[in-house]
């Protein structure tokens, strides 16, 4: 079994003093917070294990985080110095997380220089440059089994009963408890019939019975608006995504075709499970 003195485990497991540490304004990272048999241990340590702790873990008290990493780190390197030679698969997996988190930093820079306002906006114009607005559509439905159900219904509303009360007694669809209201929908959001029921009814009218896989429709059209172009702040997460995509994938592209990348053949894919070969 593998073990990994974890933060989190580090955090609560040891005793933490009561008093936080009093710092100079002159520290720097090479300032030195403890040594472990001659090895330094600088407070730049410290800043780089905190920054990796979960999010509930960093408004802790900082004199409980202070003790908590210095005493983690302290037992990693009495570990790691008692340990002797290393493994070579421990040699390896060392080379690969170094890989991994300078790629990882490498990708976070790329993708936070390009999400700037400027960029925003002008993926956001590119977004709806062509944009047409069509019309939305505010309805209401009551959903039952058969057709009959629902021309007893429409009979019923004809005779001056409630369409709200009628949805939240006989619809069986999600919508009933809220007296089948469905929002606000446009064209492409609902199955073929309803819609198509829908765009030919004025606002304020009540269908006659509409057939969908689901069952028998009644549906009331209370209202219809054209379609606005979303502000920025709607969308920005979404603009902010794709440039980020975009700005990686274009950095890659560039990198791989400026890098000499040399694919050796004949290696079989089997030669994956050889895990004899780093077991020393």
């Amino acid at each position: 079994m593998k073990y990994r003195i974890s933060a989190t485990a580090a955090l609560f497991s040891l005793a933490m003093a009561a008093t936080a540490p009093t710092f100079a304004e002159d520290m720097t990272a090479n300032t030195v917070v403890a040594r472990v048999n001659g090895v330094e241990i600088t407070l730049g340590n410290l800043i780089a294990a905190r920054q990796s702790l979960p999010e509930q873990y960093q408004s802790l008290p900082d004199a409980q985080l202070f003790d908590g990493i210095v005493n983690q780190i302290v037992q990693q390197e009495l570990l790691k110095q008692s340990a002797g030679d290393i493994t070579d698969a421990l040699k390896y997996q060392l080379a690969n997380e170094e890989r991994v988190l300078i790629a990882g930093h490498a990708l976070e820079t790329i993708a936070n220089a390009a999400v700037t306002d400027e960029a925003l906006k002008e993926a956001y114009d590119a977004k709806f440059a062509d944009f047409e607005p069509g019309r939305e559509y505010h309805a209401a439905h009551i959903l039952v089994e058969t057709e009959d159900e629902a021309k007893e219904i429409i009979a019923a509303l004809e005779d001056g009963a409630d369409f709200g009360d009628l949805a939240r007694e006989k619809s069986t669809g999600p919508s009933g408890p809220n007296g089948g209201d469905l929002g606000w929908f446009g064209k492409g959001m609902m199955v073929a019939p309803f819609e198509e029921a829908v765009v030919d009814m004025e606002e304020g009218a009540i269908s006659e019975p509409v057939q969908t896989q689901f069952g028998w429709h009644v549906i009331k059209l209370m209202e219809t608006r054209l379609a606005e172009v979303p502000p920025l702040e709607d969308v920005q997460d979404e603009l902010t995504a794709d440039i980020q995509e975009q700005a990686i994938r274009a950095k890659l592209d560039s990198l791989e075709s400026e890098g000499n990348v040399e694919m050796v053949e004949g290696i079989e894919p089997s030669a994956l499970r050889m895990d004899d070969l780093i077991a020393n």
